[in-house]
C-alpha cells in the first residue's frame, strides 16, 4: 500500500476507532477464553501467587542456612581436637591443673635471688605452650595422630619436669642462703 492510500484510510475511519480503556480483568478473561478454545486448563491466579511466595521464602531460607554454615561460627581448635581424640581433653585437663598448681607455687617462691630463674622458667613454659598449640593444629590438619598425641603428652611431661627442676633449684638457693646467714657472724 502506498502512503496516500494509508492516509486516506485513516481519514475515512477517523472517529470510528475504539480508544476506550478495557475493563479490569480483560486480559484474564481473554486468556481464559483462548485456553478454552485450545482445550487447555487455565491456572488459577491465586494458586500461582501462593506457590511464588512459598518458593521465594524457601529460597531465602536456603540462602540463610548456607550462609550460616559458610560464615557462621567455626569450632575452635580445642573442640576439633576433642572431636578427633576425645581422650585428649581428659589428659589435658589433668596435666593443665597440675602445671597450673606448680606455676602458682613457683610464683610464690619468687624472690630477688630467684627472680631471673622464675622469669626464665615462665618464658620457657610459654614457648612449650605455643609448641603444644602447634601440635593441636597439626592434629586438626590431619597429621599422624599417634605421633602427635605422643608429642602432646611429652610436652606436658616436659613442662612438669621443668617446674619440678626449677622448684628444686629454688629450694637449693634458699638452703644456701640460710646456711650462709647462719655462718655469718658479726
Amino acid at each position: 500500500m502506498s502512503k496516500d492510500s494509508l492516509d486516506s484510510l485513516f481519514e475515512r475511519l477517523q472517529g470510528e476507532f475504539d480508544v476506550a480503556e478495557p475493563q479490569s480483568g480483560h486480559q484474564e478473561r481473554f486468556l481464559e477464553k483462548l485456553n478454552q478454545n485450545q482445550g487447555t486448563i487455565a491456572l488459577n491466579k491465586k494458586n500461582t501467587s501462593w506457590w511464588k511466595t512459598l518458593s521465594i521464602a524457601a529460597s531465602i531460607a536456603l540462602v540463610a542456612i548456607l550462609g550460616y554454615q559458610a560464615f557462621g561460627p567455626q569450632p575452635n581448635i580445642k573442640q576439633q581436637v576433642v572431636k578427633i581424640a576425645p581422650e585428649v581433653s581428659e589428659t589435658e585437663f589433668y596435666f593443665a591443673n597440675l602445671i597450673e598448681q606448680q606455676v602458682e607455687v613457683l610464683k610464690e617462691e619468687k624472690t630477688p635471688e630467684t627472680a631471673q630463674l622464675v622469669d626464665d622458667t615462665l618464658a620457657q613454659l610459654q614457648r612449650l605452650d605455643k609448641d603444644y598449640q602447634s601440635l593441636e593444629q597439626d592434629l586438626v590438619d590431619g597429621g599422624d595422630s599417634k605421633i602427635i598425641l605422643s608429642a602432646m603428652i611429652t610436652n606436658f611431661q616436659t613442662r612438669i619436669d621443668l617446674l619440678k627442676e626449677v622448684l628444686s633449684q629454688i629450694e637449693n638457693i634458699k638452703n644456701l642462703k640460710t646456711q650462709n646467714d647462719e655462718s655469718f657472724t658479726i
